[in-house]
């Protein structure tokens, strides 16, 4: 009689071992998608820092040559310090945090010194100091950093002053030396090129949009209300994306002054990026409205024109074409143009016969695409003009 069991030699499994082998195999195979996924991300972010890494090494051992073997400054650690700091502020406030250093060092010195001269020094001294340093610090309106600054440098100047007399004037002198130090290190000796830097930022910022914008032109196709909302979630969830693109735009604007090296990008490619960020801003909350109202405009059965996803599909080619000029650092003639031919879609779904939401729809097409076209250089003006006549 021959039983349920196992063959004798036997490689016989259950159905449900194979299953669960199955489902264990399948999670193998994610976990090592996502841990390749998560090495390249990380190798990804260390390419990007690897300018920034040279030019802090760069700059702390420049700084403490300067310091301590050019000036014999005494204690030459603060040159170096402060060559970091100022190197560490985000990109396009480098000048900023270089000045806010130096003030908030003065600072510092003028309150540790003044006080140490009058009660001496010890602990409850040393609180007085760095109370009244950050108390000075607020009071002028110093930004964080500069009551920061002031309070370390309140901290040095109590702790260190009793065993290292006069270290007012050194530690004075080292700030200048840190903070000059980083501005020839990135403007003069290794600057980073400010077109490649603001393009790395733009990149995730433009991409969110494009794909949110395409992602809702085939959810009005299929009428599928769940995937516009999910496009609508992303695209909210754009602080980070866009607080970078700001940042580096900024930060390109300013290697663009200092350095001789990229003098010839101050106009044209970095211009259009700085003058590109508030209007890309405006493009994204006007296309949130979009999508929201695309997604009531589905759950409510209106009447949606083959048009509509159309011109918001040529949105999306508009943002894409945008990018891609940008980077290349071209005039952005044919993102005007696909911008335009968006407009020009969105007319068409208006006159096929839209319903309430889908009015909305057409008119966040026409602000956006208005948007876009500011972005690009045109002045508000024309691009309301160009957008009417388009639009018909």
């Amino acid at each position: 009689m021959v039983g349920d069991g196992p063959p004798r030699g036997g490689s016989w499994r259950a159905p449900a071992d194979r299953a669960a082998d199955g489902r264990g195999a399948v999670r193998v195979a994610q976990l090592r998608r996502r841990s390749a996924q998560s090495v390249r991300e990380r190798l990804s972010r260390v390419r990007a820092g690897t300018g920034l890494a040279v030019q802090a090494g760069l700059a702390a051992g420049l700084a403490w040559w300067v310091a301590g073997d050019l000036l014999h400054i005494p204690l030459p650690l603060f040159a170096p310090i402060s060559a970091v700091v100022a190197l560490a502020a985000s990109v396009g406030q480098r000048l900023r945090r270089i000045v806010e250093l130096i003030i908030g060092v003065s600072i510092g010195v003028l309150v540790g010194d003044l006080l140490i001269y009058l009660i001496g020094a010890g602990p409850w001294q040393l609180g007085l100091i760095v109370v009244l340093a950050v108390v000075v610090a607020v009071f002028i309106g110093g930004s964080p950093a500069l009551v920061v600054q002031s309070a370390a440098t309140a901290v040095l100047i109590g702790t260190l002053t009793p065993s290292v007399p006069n270290l007012e004037i050194p530690r004075f002198v080292a700030a200048l030396v840190g903070g000059a130090v980083t501005l020839v290190v990135t403007a003069v000796l290794l600057p980073l090129n400010p077109l490649r830097v603001v393009n790395r930022a733009a990149k995730p910022a433009l991409d969110l949009l494009i794909d949110q914008l395409e992602a809702t032109a085939e959810a009005m196709r299929s009428r599928d209300a769940d995937r516009a909302q999910a496009a609508l979630d992303r695209l909210r969830d754009n602080k980070k994306q866009l607080g970078a693109f700001s940042e580096a735009a900024q930060g390109a604007r300013e290697a663009s002054t200092l350095s001789p090296v990229h003098w010839g990008h101050r106009r044209g490619p970095i211009e259009r990026y700085v003058q590109s960020v508030e209007p890309v801003d405006r493009a994204m909350r006007n296309s949130g409205t979009l999508i929201r109202r695309a997604v009531t405009m589905i759950e409510d059965g209106e009447p949606i024109p083959e048009a509509m996803p159309a011109a918001v599909a040529a949105l999306a080619q508009a943002v894409r074409v945008l990018r891609r000029e940008f980077t290349a650092g071209d005039d952005p003639d044919r993102a005007r143009e696909q911008a335009l031919r968006s407009v020009c879609e969105a007319g068409r779904a208006y006159r096929a016969g839209v319903g309430f939401s889908g009015e909305v729809v057409v008119a966040q097409v026409r602000t956006a695409a208005s948007d876009l076209l500011v972005a690009t250089g045109t002045s508000q003006d024309d691009a309301n003009r160009m957008i009417r006549h388009t639009f018909g």
